[in-house]
């Protein structure tokens, strides 16, 4: 570690011959494992599909049980969040430490903040019985409901826990960045999360209109 700046040089595996070979590597492998996801939320955008030409009008009705004022917060949440997860990038490349740690820290908040109105809107789905399949016992004219909220609940779920393993890797980049061990030379765990975080919050930016602006 540089005693003068705090900045724990990184040293490049045995196996790489750069770290510029290091970052392509981790990039490649990266973006392999989130198309493997785009193909996971794929089937159930499939699913989506299906259903609502098999139901349109059950859709609608099902769209006026989903606030989309909550929907719209946890957009602006996840947008903004997707801006300063870039700012943390940015201000590791430019050596500004303690910038990148707040950046990853807001990045994390506003994900708690999502998960805090996700709840919110579940605590509300269980309290008027908007649940899938057997567990329906809301009330409603479509009697096919429990399919949407099965869809609902498969959705938004999956991509929650997304958002929680997000946050759990945020933590850890946040425990590293005050470590000192991102800088200008090495800020390659910062932008593959950065990736990841980013296919989250697109996926998200499909669900919110398709879910919560159904007319």
């Amino acid at each position: 570690m540089d005693s003068a700046t705090g900045i724990k040089q990184h040293h490049v595996a045995h196996h790489f011959s750069s770290s510029a070979q290091e970052f392509e590597a981790a990039k490649l492998g990266t973006l392999v494992f989130l198309v493997t996801e785009v193909l996971f939320f794929g089937g159930l955008f499939v699913g989506y599909a299906i259903l609502r030409m098999m139901y349109p009008a059950m859709f609608v009705e099902a769209a006026s049980h989903l606030s989309w004022q909550l929907g719209l917060l946890n957009t602006i949440f996840l947008i903004t969040s997707a801006f300063t997860m870039i700012m943390s990038v940015r201000s590791a490349q430019l050596n500004k430490r303690q910038a990148c740690f707040y950046f990853l820290l807001i990045t994390f908040l506003l994900a708690a903040c999502f998960m805090g109105v996700k709840a919110i809107e579940y605590a509300q789905k269980f309290e008027h019985g908007l649940l899938p399949a057997m567990w329906f016992s809301g009330e409603g004219v479509a009697e096919t409901l429990p399919l949407f909220f099965g869809l609902y609940f498969a959705m938004t779920g999956l991509h929650g826990i997304h958002i929680i393993v997000g946050m759990g890797l945020l933590i850890w980049l946040m425990i590293r960045t005050r470590r000192g061990e991102f800088y200008s030379g090495y800020f390659t765990p910062l932008e593959m999360v950065g990736l990841y975080w980013h296919v989250v919050d697109l996926v998200w930016i499909f669900l919110f209109p398709l879910l919560y602006l159904i007319r």
